[in-house]
C-alpha cells in the first residue's frame, strides 16, 4: 500500500507578513483608528524588505483592514469614519443614493444557541447568545427588519437602551465598546413572501415579495461574531453590490 504524504502549502513572503500583521491586530497591539508602525519599522521587525511589507499592507488596505493616509502613515480602519460607516449597508434607493437609516431596536434579550446558530457562530450548542430584532427606516419608511444573534459572552451587557442611545452604526458599537471589528461578511440572498408579523412591521401586504438576506459577519482571524437575517422591502429600494 502506498503511503500518502501531505504537501506543505507554500505561502509567498508578503502573505506571511500579512498574517503576522493580522495576528498583531487580533492581539490588540494596534486599536481601530490607531497608526501602525512605518513600513521600515515593520521591515526591521520582521527581517524582510520594505517592499515585502508594502505589498502586505497594500492587500490589507484593499480589504479595508488598514487605511493609508497620504503624508500621515497607515492606520487601522475603523467603522467610526464617515466614509466607512455604512460600508456594509447594501440597501439603497433605486436611484443609487445611500442614506443613513433610522434604527429602532424592538427587543434585545438573552437566550441559548440552538444547533444552527451555534454552528454558524462557531459556538457550543446551548451557549448564551443575545437575540436582537431591529427595524431600519429609510426616508421615513420601514424598509429593513433585522433579526441578529451574537455571543452574550463576547458582547457582555449589550442592551436595547445601549444600542438605541448609541450615535453610530451597530458595527461601530461592537468596535468601540467591545473591541470587536467587523472586517468582512458573507451573504446569501433569496426572495420570500412576507408573513403576517413581518408584513405589519414593514407596512406591506401579507405575501408581498421581500428580499431575505442571511449574513454572517467576521472579525480578524476569520472568526464569525454575528449572524443576521434581514427582510427588506424593495418597493423603493434595491440591493447594491459593487464589483471590482
Amino acid at each position: 500500500m502506498t503511503k500518502s504524504h501531505s504537501t506543505p502549502t507554500f505561502r509567498p513572503l508578503y502573505e506571511q507578513i500579512k498574517i503576522l500583521i493580522t495576528q498583531s491586530l487580533v492581539a490588540g497591539e494596534w486599536s481601530p483608528g490607531e497608526a501602525i508602525p512605518s513600513e521600515l519599522e515593520l521591515a526591521n521587525r520582521f527581517k524582510v524588505s520594505q517592499g515585502t511589507v508594502r505589498k502586505a499592507i497594500d492587500e490589507l488596505a484593499a480589504e479595508n483592514i488598514l487605511i493609508r493616509r497620504q503624508g500621515k502613515g497607515t492606520f487601522v480602519a475603523t467603522h467610526s469614519e464617515e466614509h466607512t460607516q455604512y460600508h456594509f449597508l447594501r440597501i439603497v434607493e433605486n436611484n443609487g443614493k445611500k442614506e443613513a437609516p433610522l434604527n429602532q431596536v424592538l427587543y434585545c434579550k438573552r437566550g441559548k444557541a440552538d444547533s444552527d446558530i451555534a454552528d454558524r457562530l462557531e459556538l457550543k450548542r446551548g451557549s448564551p447568545v443575545v437575540m436582537m430584532r431591529r427595524l431600519l427606516r429609510l426616508s421615513g419608511e420601514p424598509v429593513i427588519l433585522d433579526d441578529i444573534w451574537v455571543s452574550a459572552t463576547l458582547f457582555k451587557g449589550i442592551s436595547e437602551s445601549m444600542i438605541n442611545e448609541y450615535e453610530g452604526t451597530l458595527y461601530s458599537l461592537y468596535e468601540s465598546r467591545y473591541g470587536t471589528r467587523i472586517i468582512r461578511a458573507e451573504e446569501r440572498i433569496q426572495a420570500i413572501p412576507a408573513d403576517a408579523p413581518t408584513a405589519e412591521l414593514l407596512n406591506v401586504a401579507v405575501g408581498a415579495p421581500l428580499l431575505d438576506i442571511g449574513r454572517i459577519a467576521y472579525t480578524y482571524g476569520d472568526k464569525p461574531v454575528e449572524l443576521r437575517v434581514s427582510r427588506c422591502n424593495t418597493k423603493h429600494h434595491s440591493y447594491l453590490n459593487e464589483l471590482g
